[in-house]
């Protein structure tokens, strides 16, 4: 994998950051006198040096630029499998896998000891065309599906086989990641954002945390994490436990942990437009350096320009359009303990996104406790099929909003 940017692109110009006033009521509250003065210089100051060029404003862009890893391997791969790879959708409606690893290098090697890097979680992300709404869709680690010829990293290449999704990422990597989903979907894959443990908890103190809401008391040695009942806010390690524990939190099973993922990633968004992040260069700095330092994504988005115009094109979506679902699943024939898609429901879900018409989620019945597993993938005896859509809204789906915090 090549971990490099060849090619340094011009600053991007930040229109509208010095627009709107640092701090201020509503944000940080009123603080004392010098604290808030000095932030507004440092807000102008910055905003003034990107924007001009300046050597200094070069220098942060260049720091965050030089962060990010640039995968040009995977690129390469992809490119001897064209003729397999789904069209593309509609002119600017975009799909990006998001992939978060359990690679225990560098940094992640306090979390414990795994031969290799799977994918601890991994998301399907459409961005609609008019940039109006987006939806994540959780793909299960344990949902069986055909995992085509791959890439070693040792240059030999697997068979293609029936095995759990994480496990084409554990073979192959990325670029086997985007076929397996690519075959499951039939959407094709635009982008592509892998992050790891440390960049999460850098992501999550950036922001200065997110509230959560626990019925009890959680004391998890596996997940690291020990945490009183109640309404309280979680800062990186005891975020990253959060949304990794399992057997602590619910009723151990992944499905619960999937959501939990899905419901905190909405409250961190929603945190990170509330309090003006992406128009307040002092908040938005750390968040951006958090991220880039632990990010290794395609080349068309290895570069802070390339991030900043997504994330640019997308801050204007409402929260209650960024929506979070899991694919439509249900117990696999073979074995209870994996997942297989429940049909005609996933094929519908991935029609539509594929041609980029709307869907809509609604909370899942009986949101607080596990689904009941059947054979015919209900949650509680009766089938979990789309509602009837009105022709604006799209079919509905079980999922949930980042308009829903975690405590409501």
């Amino acid at each position: 994998m090549d971990a490099h940017v060849t090619d340094t692109p011009e600053p991007p110009r930040f229109a509208g950051w010095a627009a709107r006033p640092a701090g201020g009521p509503g944000r940080d509250g009123p603080g004392p006198p010098h604290r808030g003065h000095w932030r507004r210089l440092a807000a102008v100051a910055l905003t003034g040096f990107v924007l001009a060029g300046g050597s200094i404003g070069w220098a942060v862009y260049a720091k965050l630029n030089g962060n990010i890893q640039t995968d040009s391997a995977t690129e390469r791969e992809l490119r001897k499998w064209e003729s397999e790879r789904p069209p593309a959708g509609p002119p600017n409606a975009e799909n990006v896998l998001l992939i978060g690893s359990d690679s225990r290098k560098g940094g992640n090697g306090k979390y414990g000891h795994s031969r290799g890097q799977r994918s601890d979680t991994t998301m399907l992300l459409h961005l609609a065309a008019d940039r109006k709404s987006a939806t994540a869709v959780s793909i299960p680690r344990d949902l069986m599906v055909e995992v085509p010829h791959c890439l070693r990293p040792d240059g030999t290449q697997t068979d293609p086989r029936p095995d759990q999704f994480n496990a084409a990422f554990a073979a192959g990597g990325p670029a086997c990641a985007i076929r397996t989903a690519e075959k499951l979907t039939g959407i094709r894959i635009d982008h592509y954002l892998i992050i790891d443990f440390v960049g999460f908890t850098k992501m999550v103190d950036a922001v200065d945390g997110v509230e959560v809401c626990l019925p009890r008391p959680v004391h998890d040695p596996e997940a690291h994490l020990t945490l009183p009942a109640g309404r309280q806010t979680l800062h990186g390690e005891d975020a990253l436990g959060y949304v990794r524990a399992r057997k602590s939190l619910g009723n151990g099973s992944d499905t619960q942990r999937m959501e939990r993922q899905q419901r905190f990633l909405g409250a961190l968004v929603k945190k990170v437009q509330s309090n003006g992040v992406l128009l307040n260069p002092t908040r938005l700095y750390p968040v951006l350096d958090a991220a880039t330092s632990s990010l290794t994504t395609d080349t068309a988005l290895a570069s802070l320009k390339g991030l900043y115009e997504l994330v640019r094109s997308t801050r204007r979506i409402p929260t209650d359009r960024i929506q979070f679902m899991t694919v439509p699943r249900q117990e696999y024939h073979l074995d209870p303990n994996r997942d297989e898609l429940r049909q005609p429901d996933a094929g519908r879900l991935f029609a539509q996104l594929h041609s980029d018409l709307p869907v809509t989620v609604r909370p899942p019945q009986n949101a607080a406790e596990e689904p009941v597993r059947t054979g015919n993938g209900s949650s509680d005896g009766r089938p979990d099929t789309p509602s009837a859509p009105s022709p604006s809204s799209g079919p509905t789906f079980p999922g949930t909003t980042a308009e829903r915090g975690i405590c409501e």
